[in-house]
């Protein structure tokens, strides 16, 4: 079983461009995302997170079960659900505009224990930067880790969300000691500051940083440093590509029996490639097409 803790949340995705364009609502939150696209690959998946009531909420669910992730650990809660408003560029990148301000998500507490069978947490995005559940995401990750679980991390930074980005940063620090994977946009590691030899020197097994259409790359403890291609796509829109990632990179090292520190340290030169490569090509799907729609596991060879 792998875990996917923190938000989900409804995209709000403009049909045409302008600023007053008709509005989609999409079913979205980086967690969420990753957690639809573990499911769909076929990984044993579980969510856990607060969840509204409303119908945004119980559309949300509805999204997750389809997908085959168990929803056993999620807390309701009657205060609407957040919602992210987004615009997308010219090239299909997308930025959000965030409505968060009592919201259901926000109000996340750590449950008493893991999900029987639990092999990996993952985190990331807005989760660990809204308190009061930033905190109680926190000590779920630190818990994760002292009990030997293993960690994911992808920080997926949403800076109009964070009003200290200096005190963001150092919490970020303090995050790696308890982070086994550590998942991130080319974007988001010049907005943090820091190098992946840094951060490997605090605790993760291996960093692996995304690059948009020009592929990923990923550096591990021992000094080594493998990327691929990224895969040539039509893009319809990024929006969900980075969790996508995140998604098969877990499958993949599930797969390979790699969810601890020492298997991902043994991983060779081909492994990582064979691993990232499916990546890209997953990754490359969900651009192809409108909103976080991740592939099905029958649209991909095996990792």
């Amino acid at each position: 079983m792998i875990v996917v803790a923190g938000e989900a949340l409804i995209d709000l995705v403009p049909r045409k461009a302008g600023a007053l364009a008709p509005l989609l609502p999409a079913l979205g939150g980086g967690p969420y995302n990753t957690a639809v696209a573990l499911g769909r690959l076929g990984s044993p998946t579980a969510f856990c997170s607060r969840v509204s009531s409303d119908a945004f909420g119980e559309a949300l669910l509805d999204g997750l079960r389809a997908a085959g992730v168990d929803v056993s650990a999620v807390q309701r809660g009657p205060e609407p659900t957040t919602l992210a408003v987004a615009t997308i560029d010219d090239s299909g990148s997308a930025g959000y505009s965030f409505y968060v301000d009592g919201t259901a998500d926000r109000l996340f507490t750590p449950p008493a224990r893991l999900p029987e069978g639990t092999r990996a947490v993952s985190f990331g995005t807005c989760s660990l930067v809204l308190e009061p559940g930033a905190s109680a995401y926190e000590e779920l990750m630190r818990v994760a880790a002292a009990q030997g679980v293993f960690t994911a991390l992808d920080p997926n930074i949403r800076a109009g969300l964070i009003p200290d980005p200096d005190a963001y940063r150092a919490r970020f620090k303090s995050w790696l000691p308890s982070v086994s994977l550590l998942k991130l946009s080319a974007e988001d590691a010049r907005w943090l500051g820091g190098t992946p030899q840094e951060w490997l020197a605090s605790g993760p097994s291996a960093v692996v940083i995304t690059h948009g259409g020009d592929g990923l790359t990923v550096f591990t403890r021992d000094g080594a440093e493998h990327s691929v291609a990224g895969v040539p796509v039509d893009v319809v829109d990024t929006i969900g590509a980075g969790d996508t990632v995140n998604a098969a990179l877990l499958h993949g090292l599930a797969t390979r029996d790699a969810l601890s520190p020492a298997a991902v340290a043994a991983l060779n030169a081909d492994g990582w490639s064979a691993l990232l490569r499916f990546a890209a090509r997953a990754a490359a799907i969900t651009c192809s097409r409108a909103g976080a729609e991740p592939p099905y596991a029958s649209e991909l060879t095996a990792p």
